[in-house]
């Protein structure tokens, strides 16, 4: 018989604003919102103070500033914030080396090797949380399960500063009564229909008959079925890859500046280059994101209104992590969406992304700029454009690195001033 399987999931409570309120003792006991610093904005993080109002992440600012107008609303400090983060997660590193991180302030650990080493399980989630508050000065909530989706609903469960274990044998006794909302794959729409043939619960989709479940999701009706009693066999991938990475931004006022619009994207593809070849990756296919200004009103609901979104993308022969030829294909895939409107939304990913190696790959032969420099003459008529533009990214990433991002940039570079950029979620 194989070992006890446990899986605890660490989700940091409140960070942003946590963060905040440790460094500014001033705002503690006070609604703090991070993000949402203009109605256009999005909020980052609400601390529990503000979630009384009815304040989440992921909110428009303007409906944040409706539900909590006395509150604190704070730009995001991202860096101080990742900061913060690769110190929990080197933490959760003592525990095990199986972690998978979900984002800044949470993560899969699989502890199924190291419970004898602390005592058990409760006494080693007990001991994690103590070990980053004693670092930190912050609570995390942890939640201990045989799987992934029951540790993150055992997690939820105990918010905030909580520990919820929850055994093997008493998975469909915790799950059952739960809203039926609360399980991963089931969204607002998905839980209306649900609702509307007499689901309402994990236990009664757990126990519903097959047929008008399938008749409702198809094929999914397996999946849930086996995830409403609790079963979970993903493991904790310790080396999970990013799927994309990107950034994007929100303008303070609509644009529709094609010049304006050039300018955001060649910094968009700059910083996304930049964070490719950190993360040591190229990719292969390059996205655009265009949120129009222009509210639907069919769509329009208790979040406000919501925007249109498009998306364009193009594959490449050979992956990148040049910043010159993401720019020009973000830019390349503007001109073809031909839009005459407004705009409220910019964005530039790269995904099918592959190892880099250590070298420099290859670019395409006919990249733009190649064919007239090599039709140069004088002092650069010798040189390679294409290995001088991979060797260009790796110094500025070192100049920036050592002195801050202010110190250099290319000169076409001026985004002005934006609600908030961000960058895409690695596994996104």
């Amino acid at each position: 018989m194989g070992a006890e399987r446990w899986i605890l999931h660490a989700d940091m409570d409140a960070f942003y604003a946590s963060i905040e309120q440790r460094d500014h003792p001033e705002l503690r006991g006070l609604p703090v919102i991070v993000g949402a610093t203009s109605p256009r904005g999005v909020v980052a993080a609400a601390s529990y103070e503000a979630r009384r109002f009815g304040v989440r992440s992921a909110m428009p600012g303007f409906r944040a500033r409706q539900l909590c107008p006395g509150g604190v609303y704070l730009p995001s400090n991202m860096a101080l914030y990742a900061q913060v983060s690769r110190q929990i997660q080197a933490l959760f590193h003592d525990f095990t080396p199986l972690v998978e991180p979900l984002a800044l302030d949470e993560a899969f650990l699989d502890v199924s090797g190291s419970m004898d080493l602390f005592g058990g399980i409760e006494a080693l989630a007990r001991e994690l949380k103590r070990r980053v508050l004693e670092a930190t000065g912050l609570c995390v909530s942890v939640g201990a399960a045989p799987n992934k989706l029951v540790a993150k609903i055992a997690c939820n469960l105990g918010k905030p500063d909580g520990l919820r274990v929850i055994a093997a044998s008493e998975v469909r006794h915790a799950l059952d009564p739960l809203a039926i909302g609360e399980l991963w794959g089931v969204g607002p729409v998905l839980e209306r229909k649900l609702q509307a043939i007499g689901v309402r619960t994990f236990g009664e989709l757990a126990r519903l008959e097959r047929a008008p479940l399938e008749a409702l999701v198809g094929r999914r009706a397996s999946e849930l079925q086996a995830l409403a009693r609790g079963e979970d066999t993903r493991e904790v991938e310790a080396q999970r890859s990013p799927k994309s990475i990107g950034e994007e931004n929100t303008f303070e006022s609509d644009v529709q500046s094609e010049a304006r619009v050039d300018e955001v994207l060649r910094a968009h593809a700059d910083a996304v280059a930049r964070r490719l070849r950190r993360a040591g990756y190229r990719g292969r296919t390059i996205h655009l994101k265009i949120k129009l200004a222009r509210a639907d009103a069919a769509r329009a609901g208790a979040r406000g209104p919501q925007y249109p979104l498009l998306s364009r993308s193009k594959t490449l022969p050979d992956a990148t992590d040049d910043a010159e030829q993401i720019s020009s294909v973000a830019r390349a895939l503007w001109r073809s969406a031909a839009l005459r409107v407004p705009i409220r939304l910019l964005g530039v990913s790269v995904s099918a992304l592959e190892s880099s190696g250590g070298g420099q790959g290859q670019l395409g032969l006919f990249e733009p700029g190649a064919a007239r420099s090599r039709a140069s003459s004088g002092a650069g008529a010798g040189v390679d454009p294409i290995r001088a533009r991979g060797r260009l990214g790796p110094t500025l990433d070192a100049i920036t690195e050592r002195f801050g991002s202010q110190a250099i940039g290319r000169a076409v570079e001026a985004p002005g001033k934006v609600t908030h950029g961000r960058g895409i979620k690695r596994g996104s």
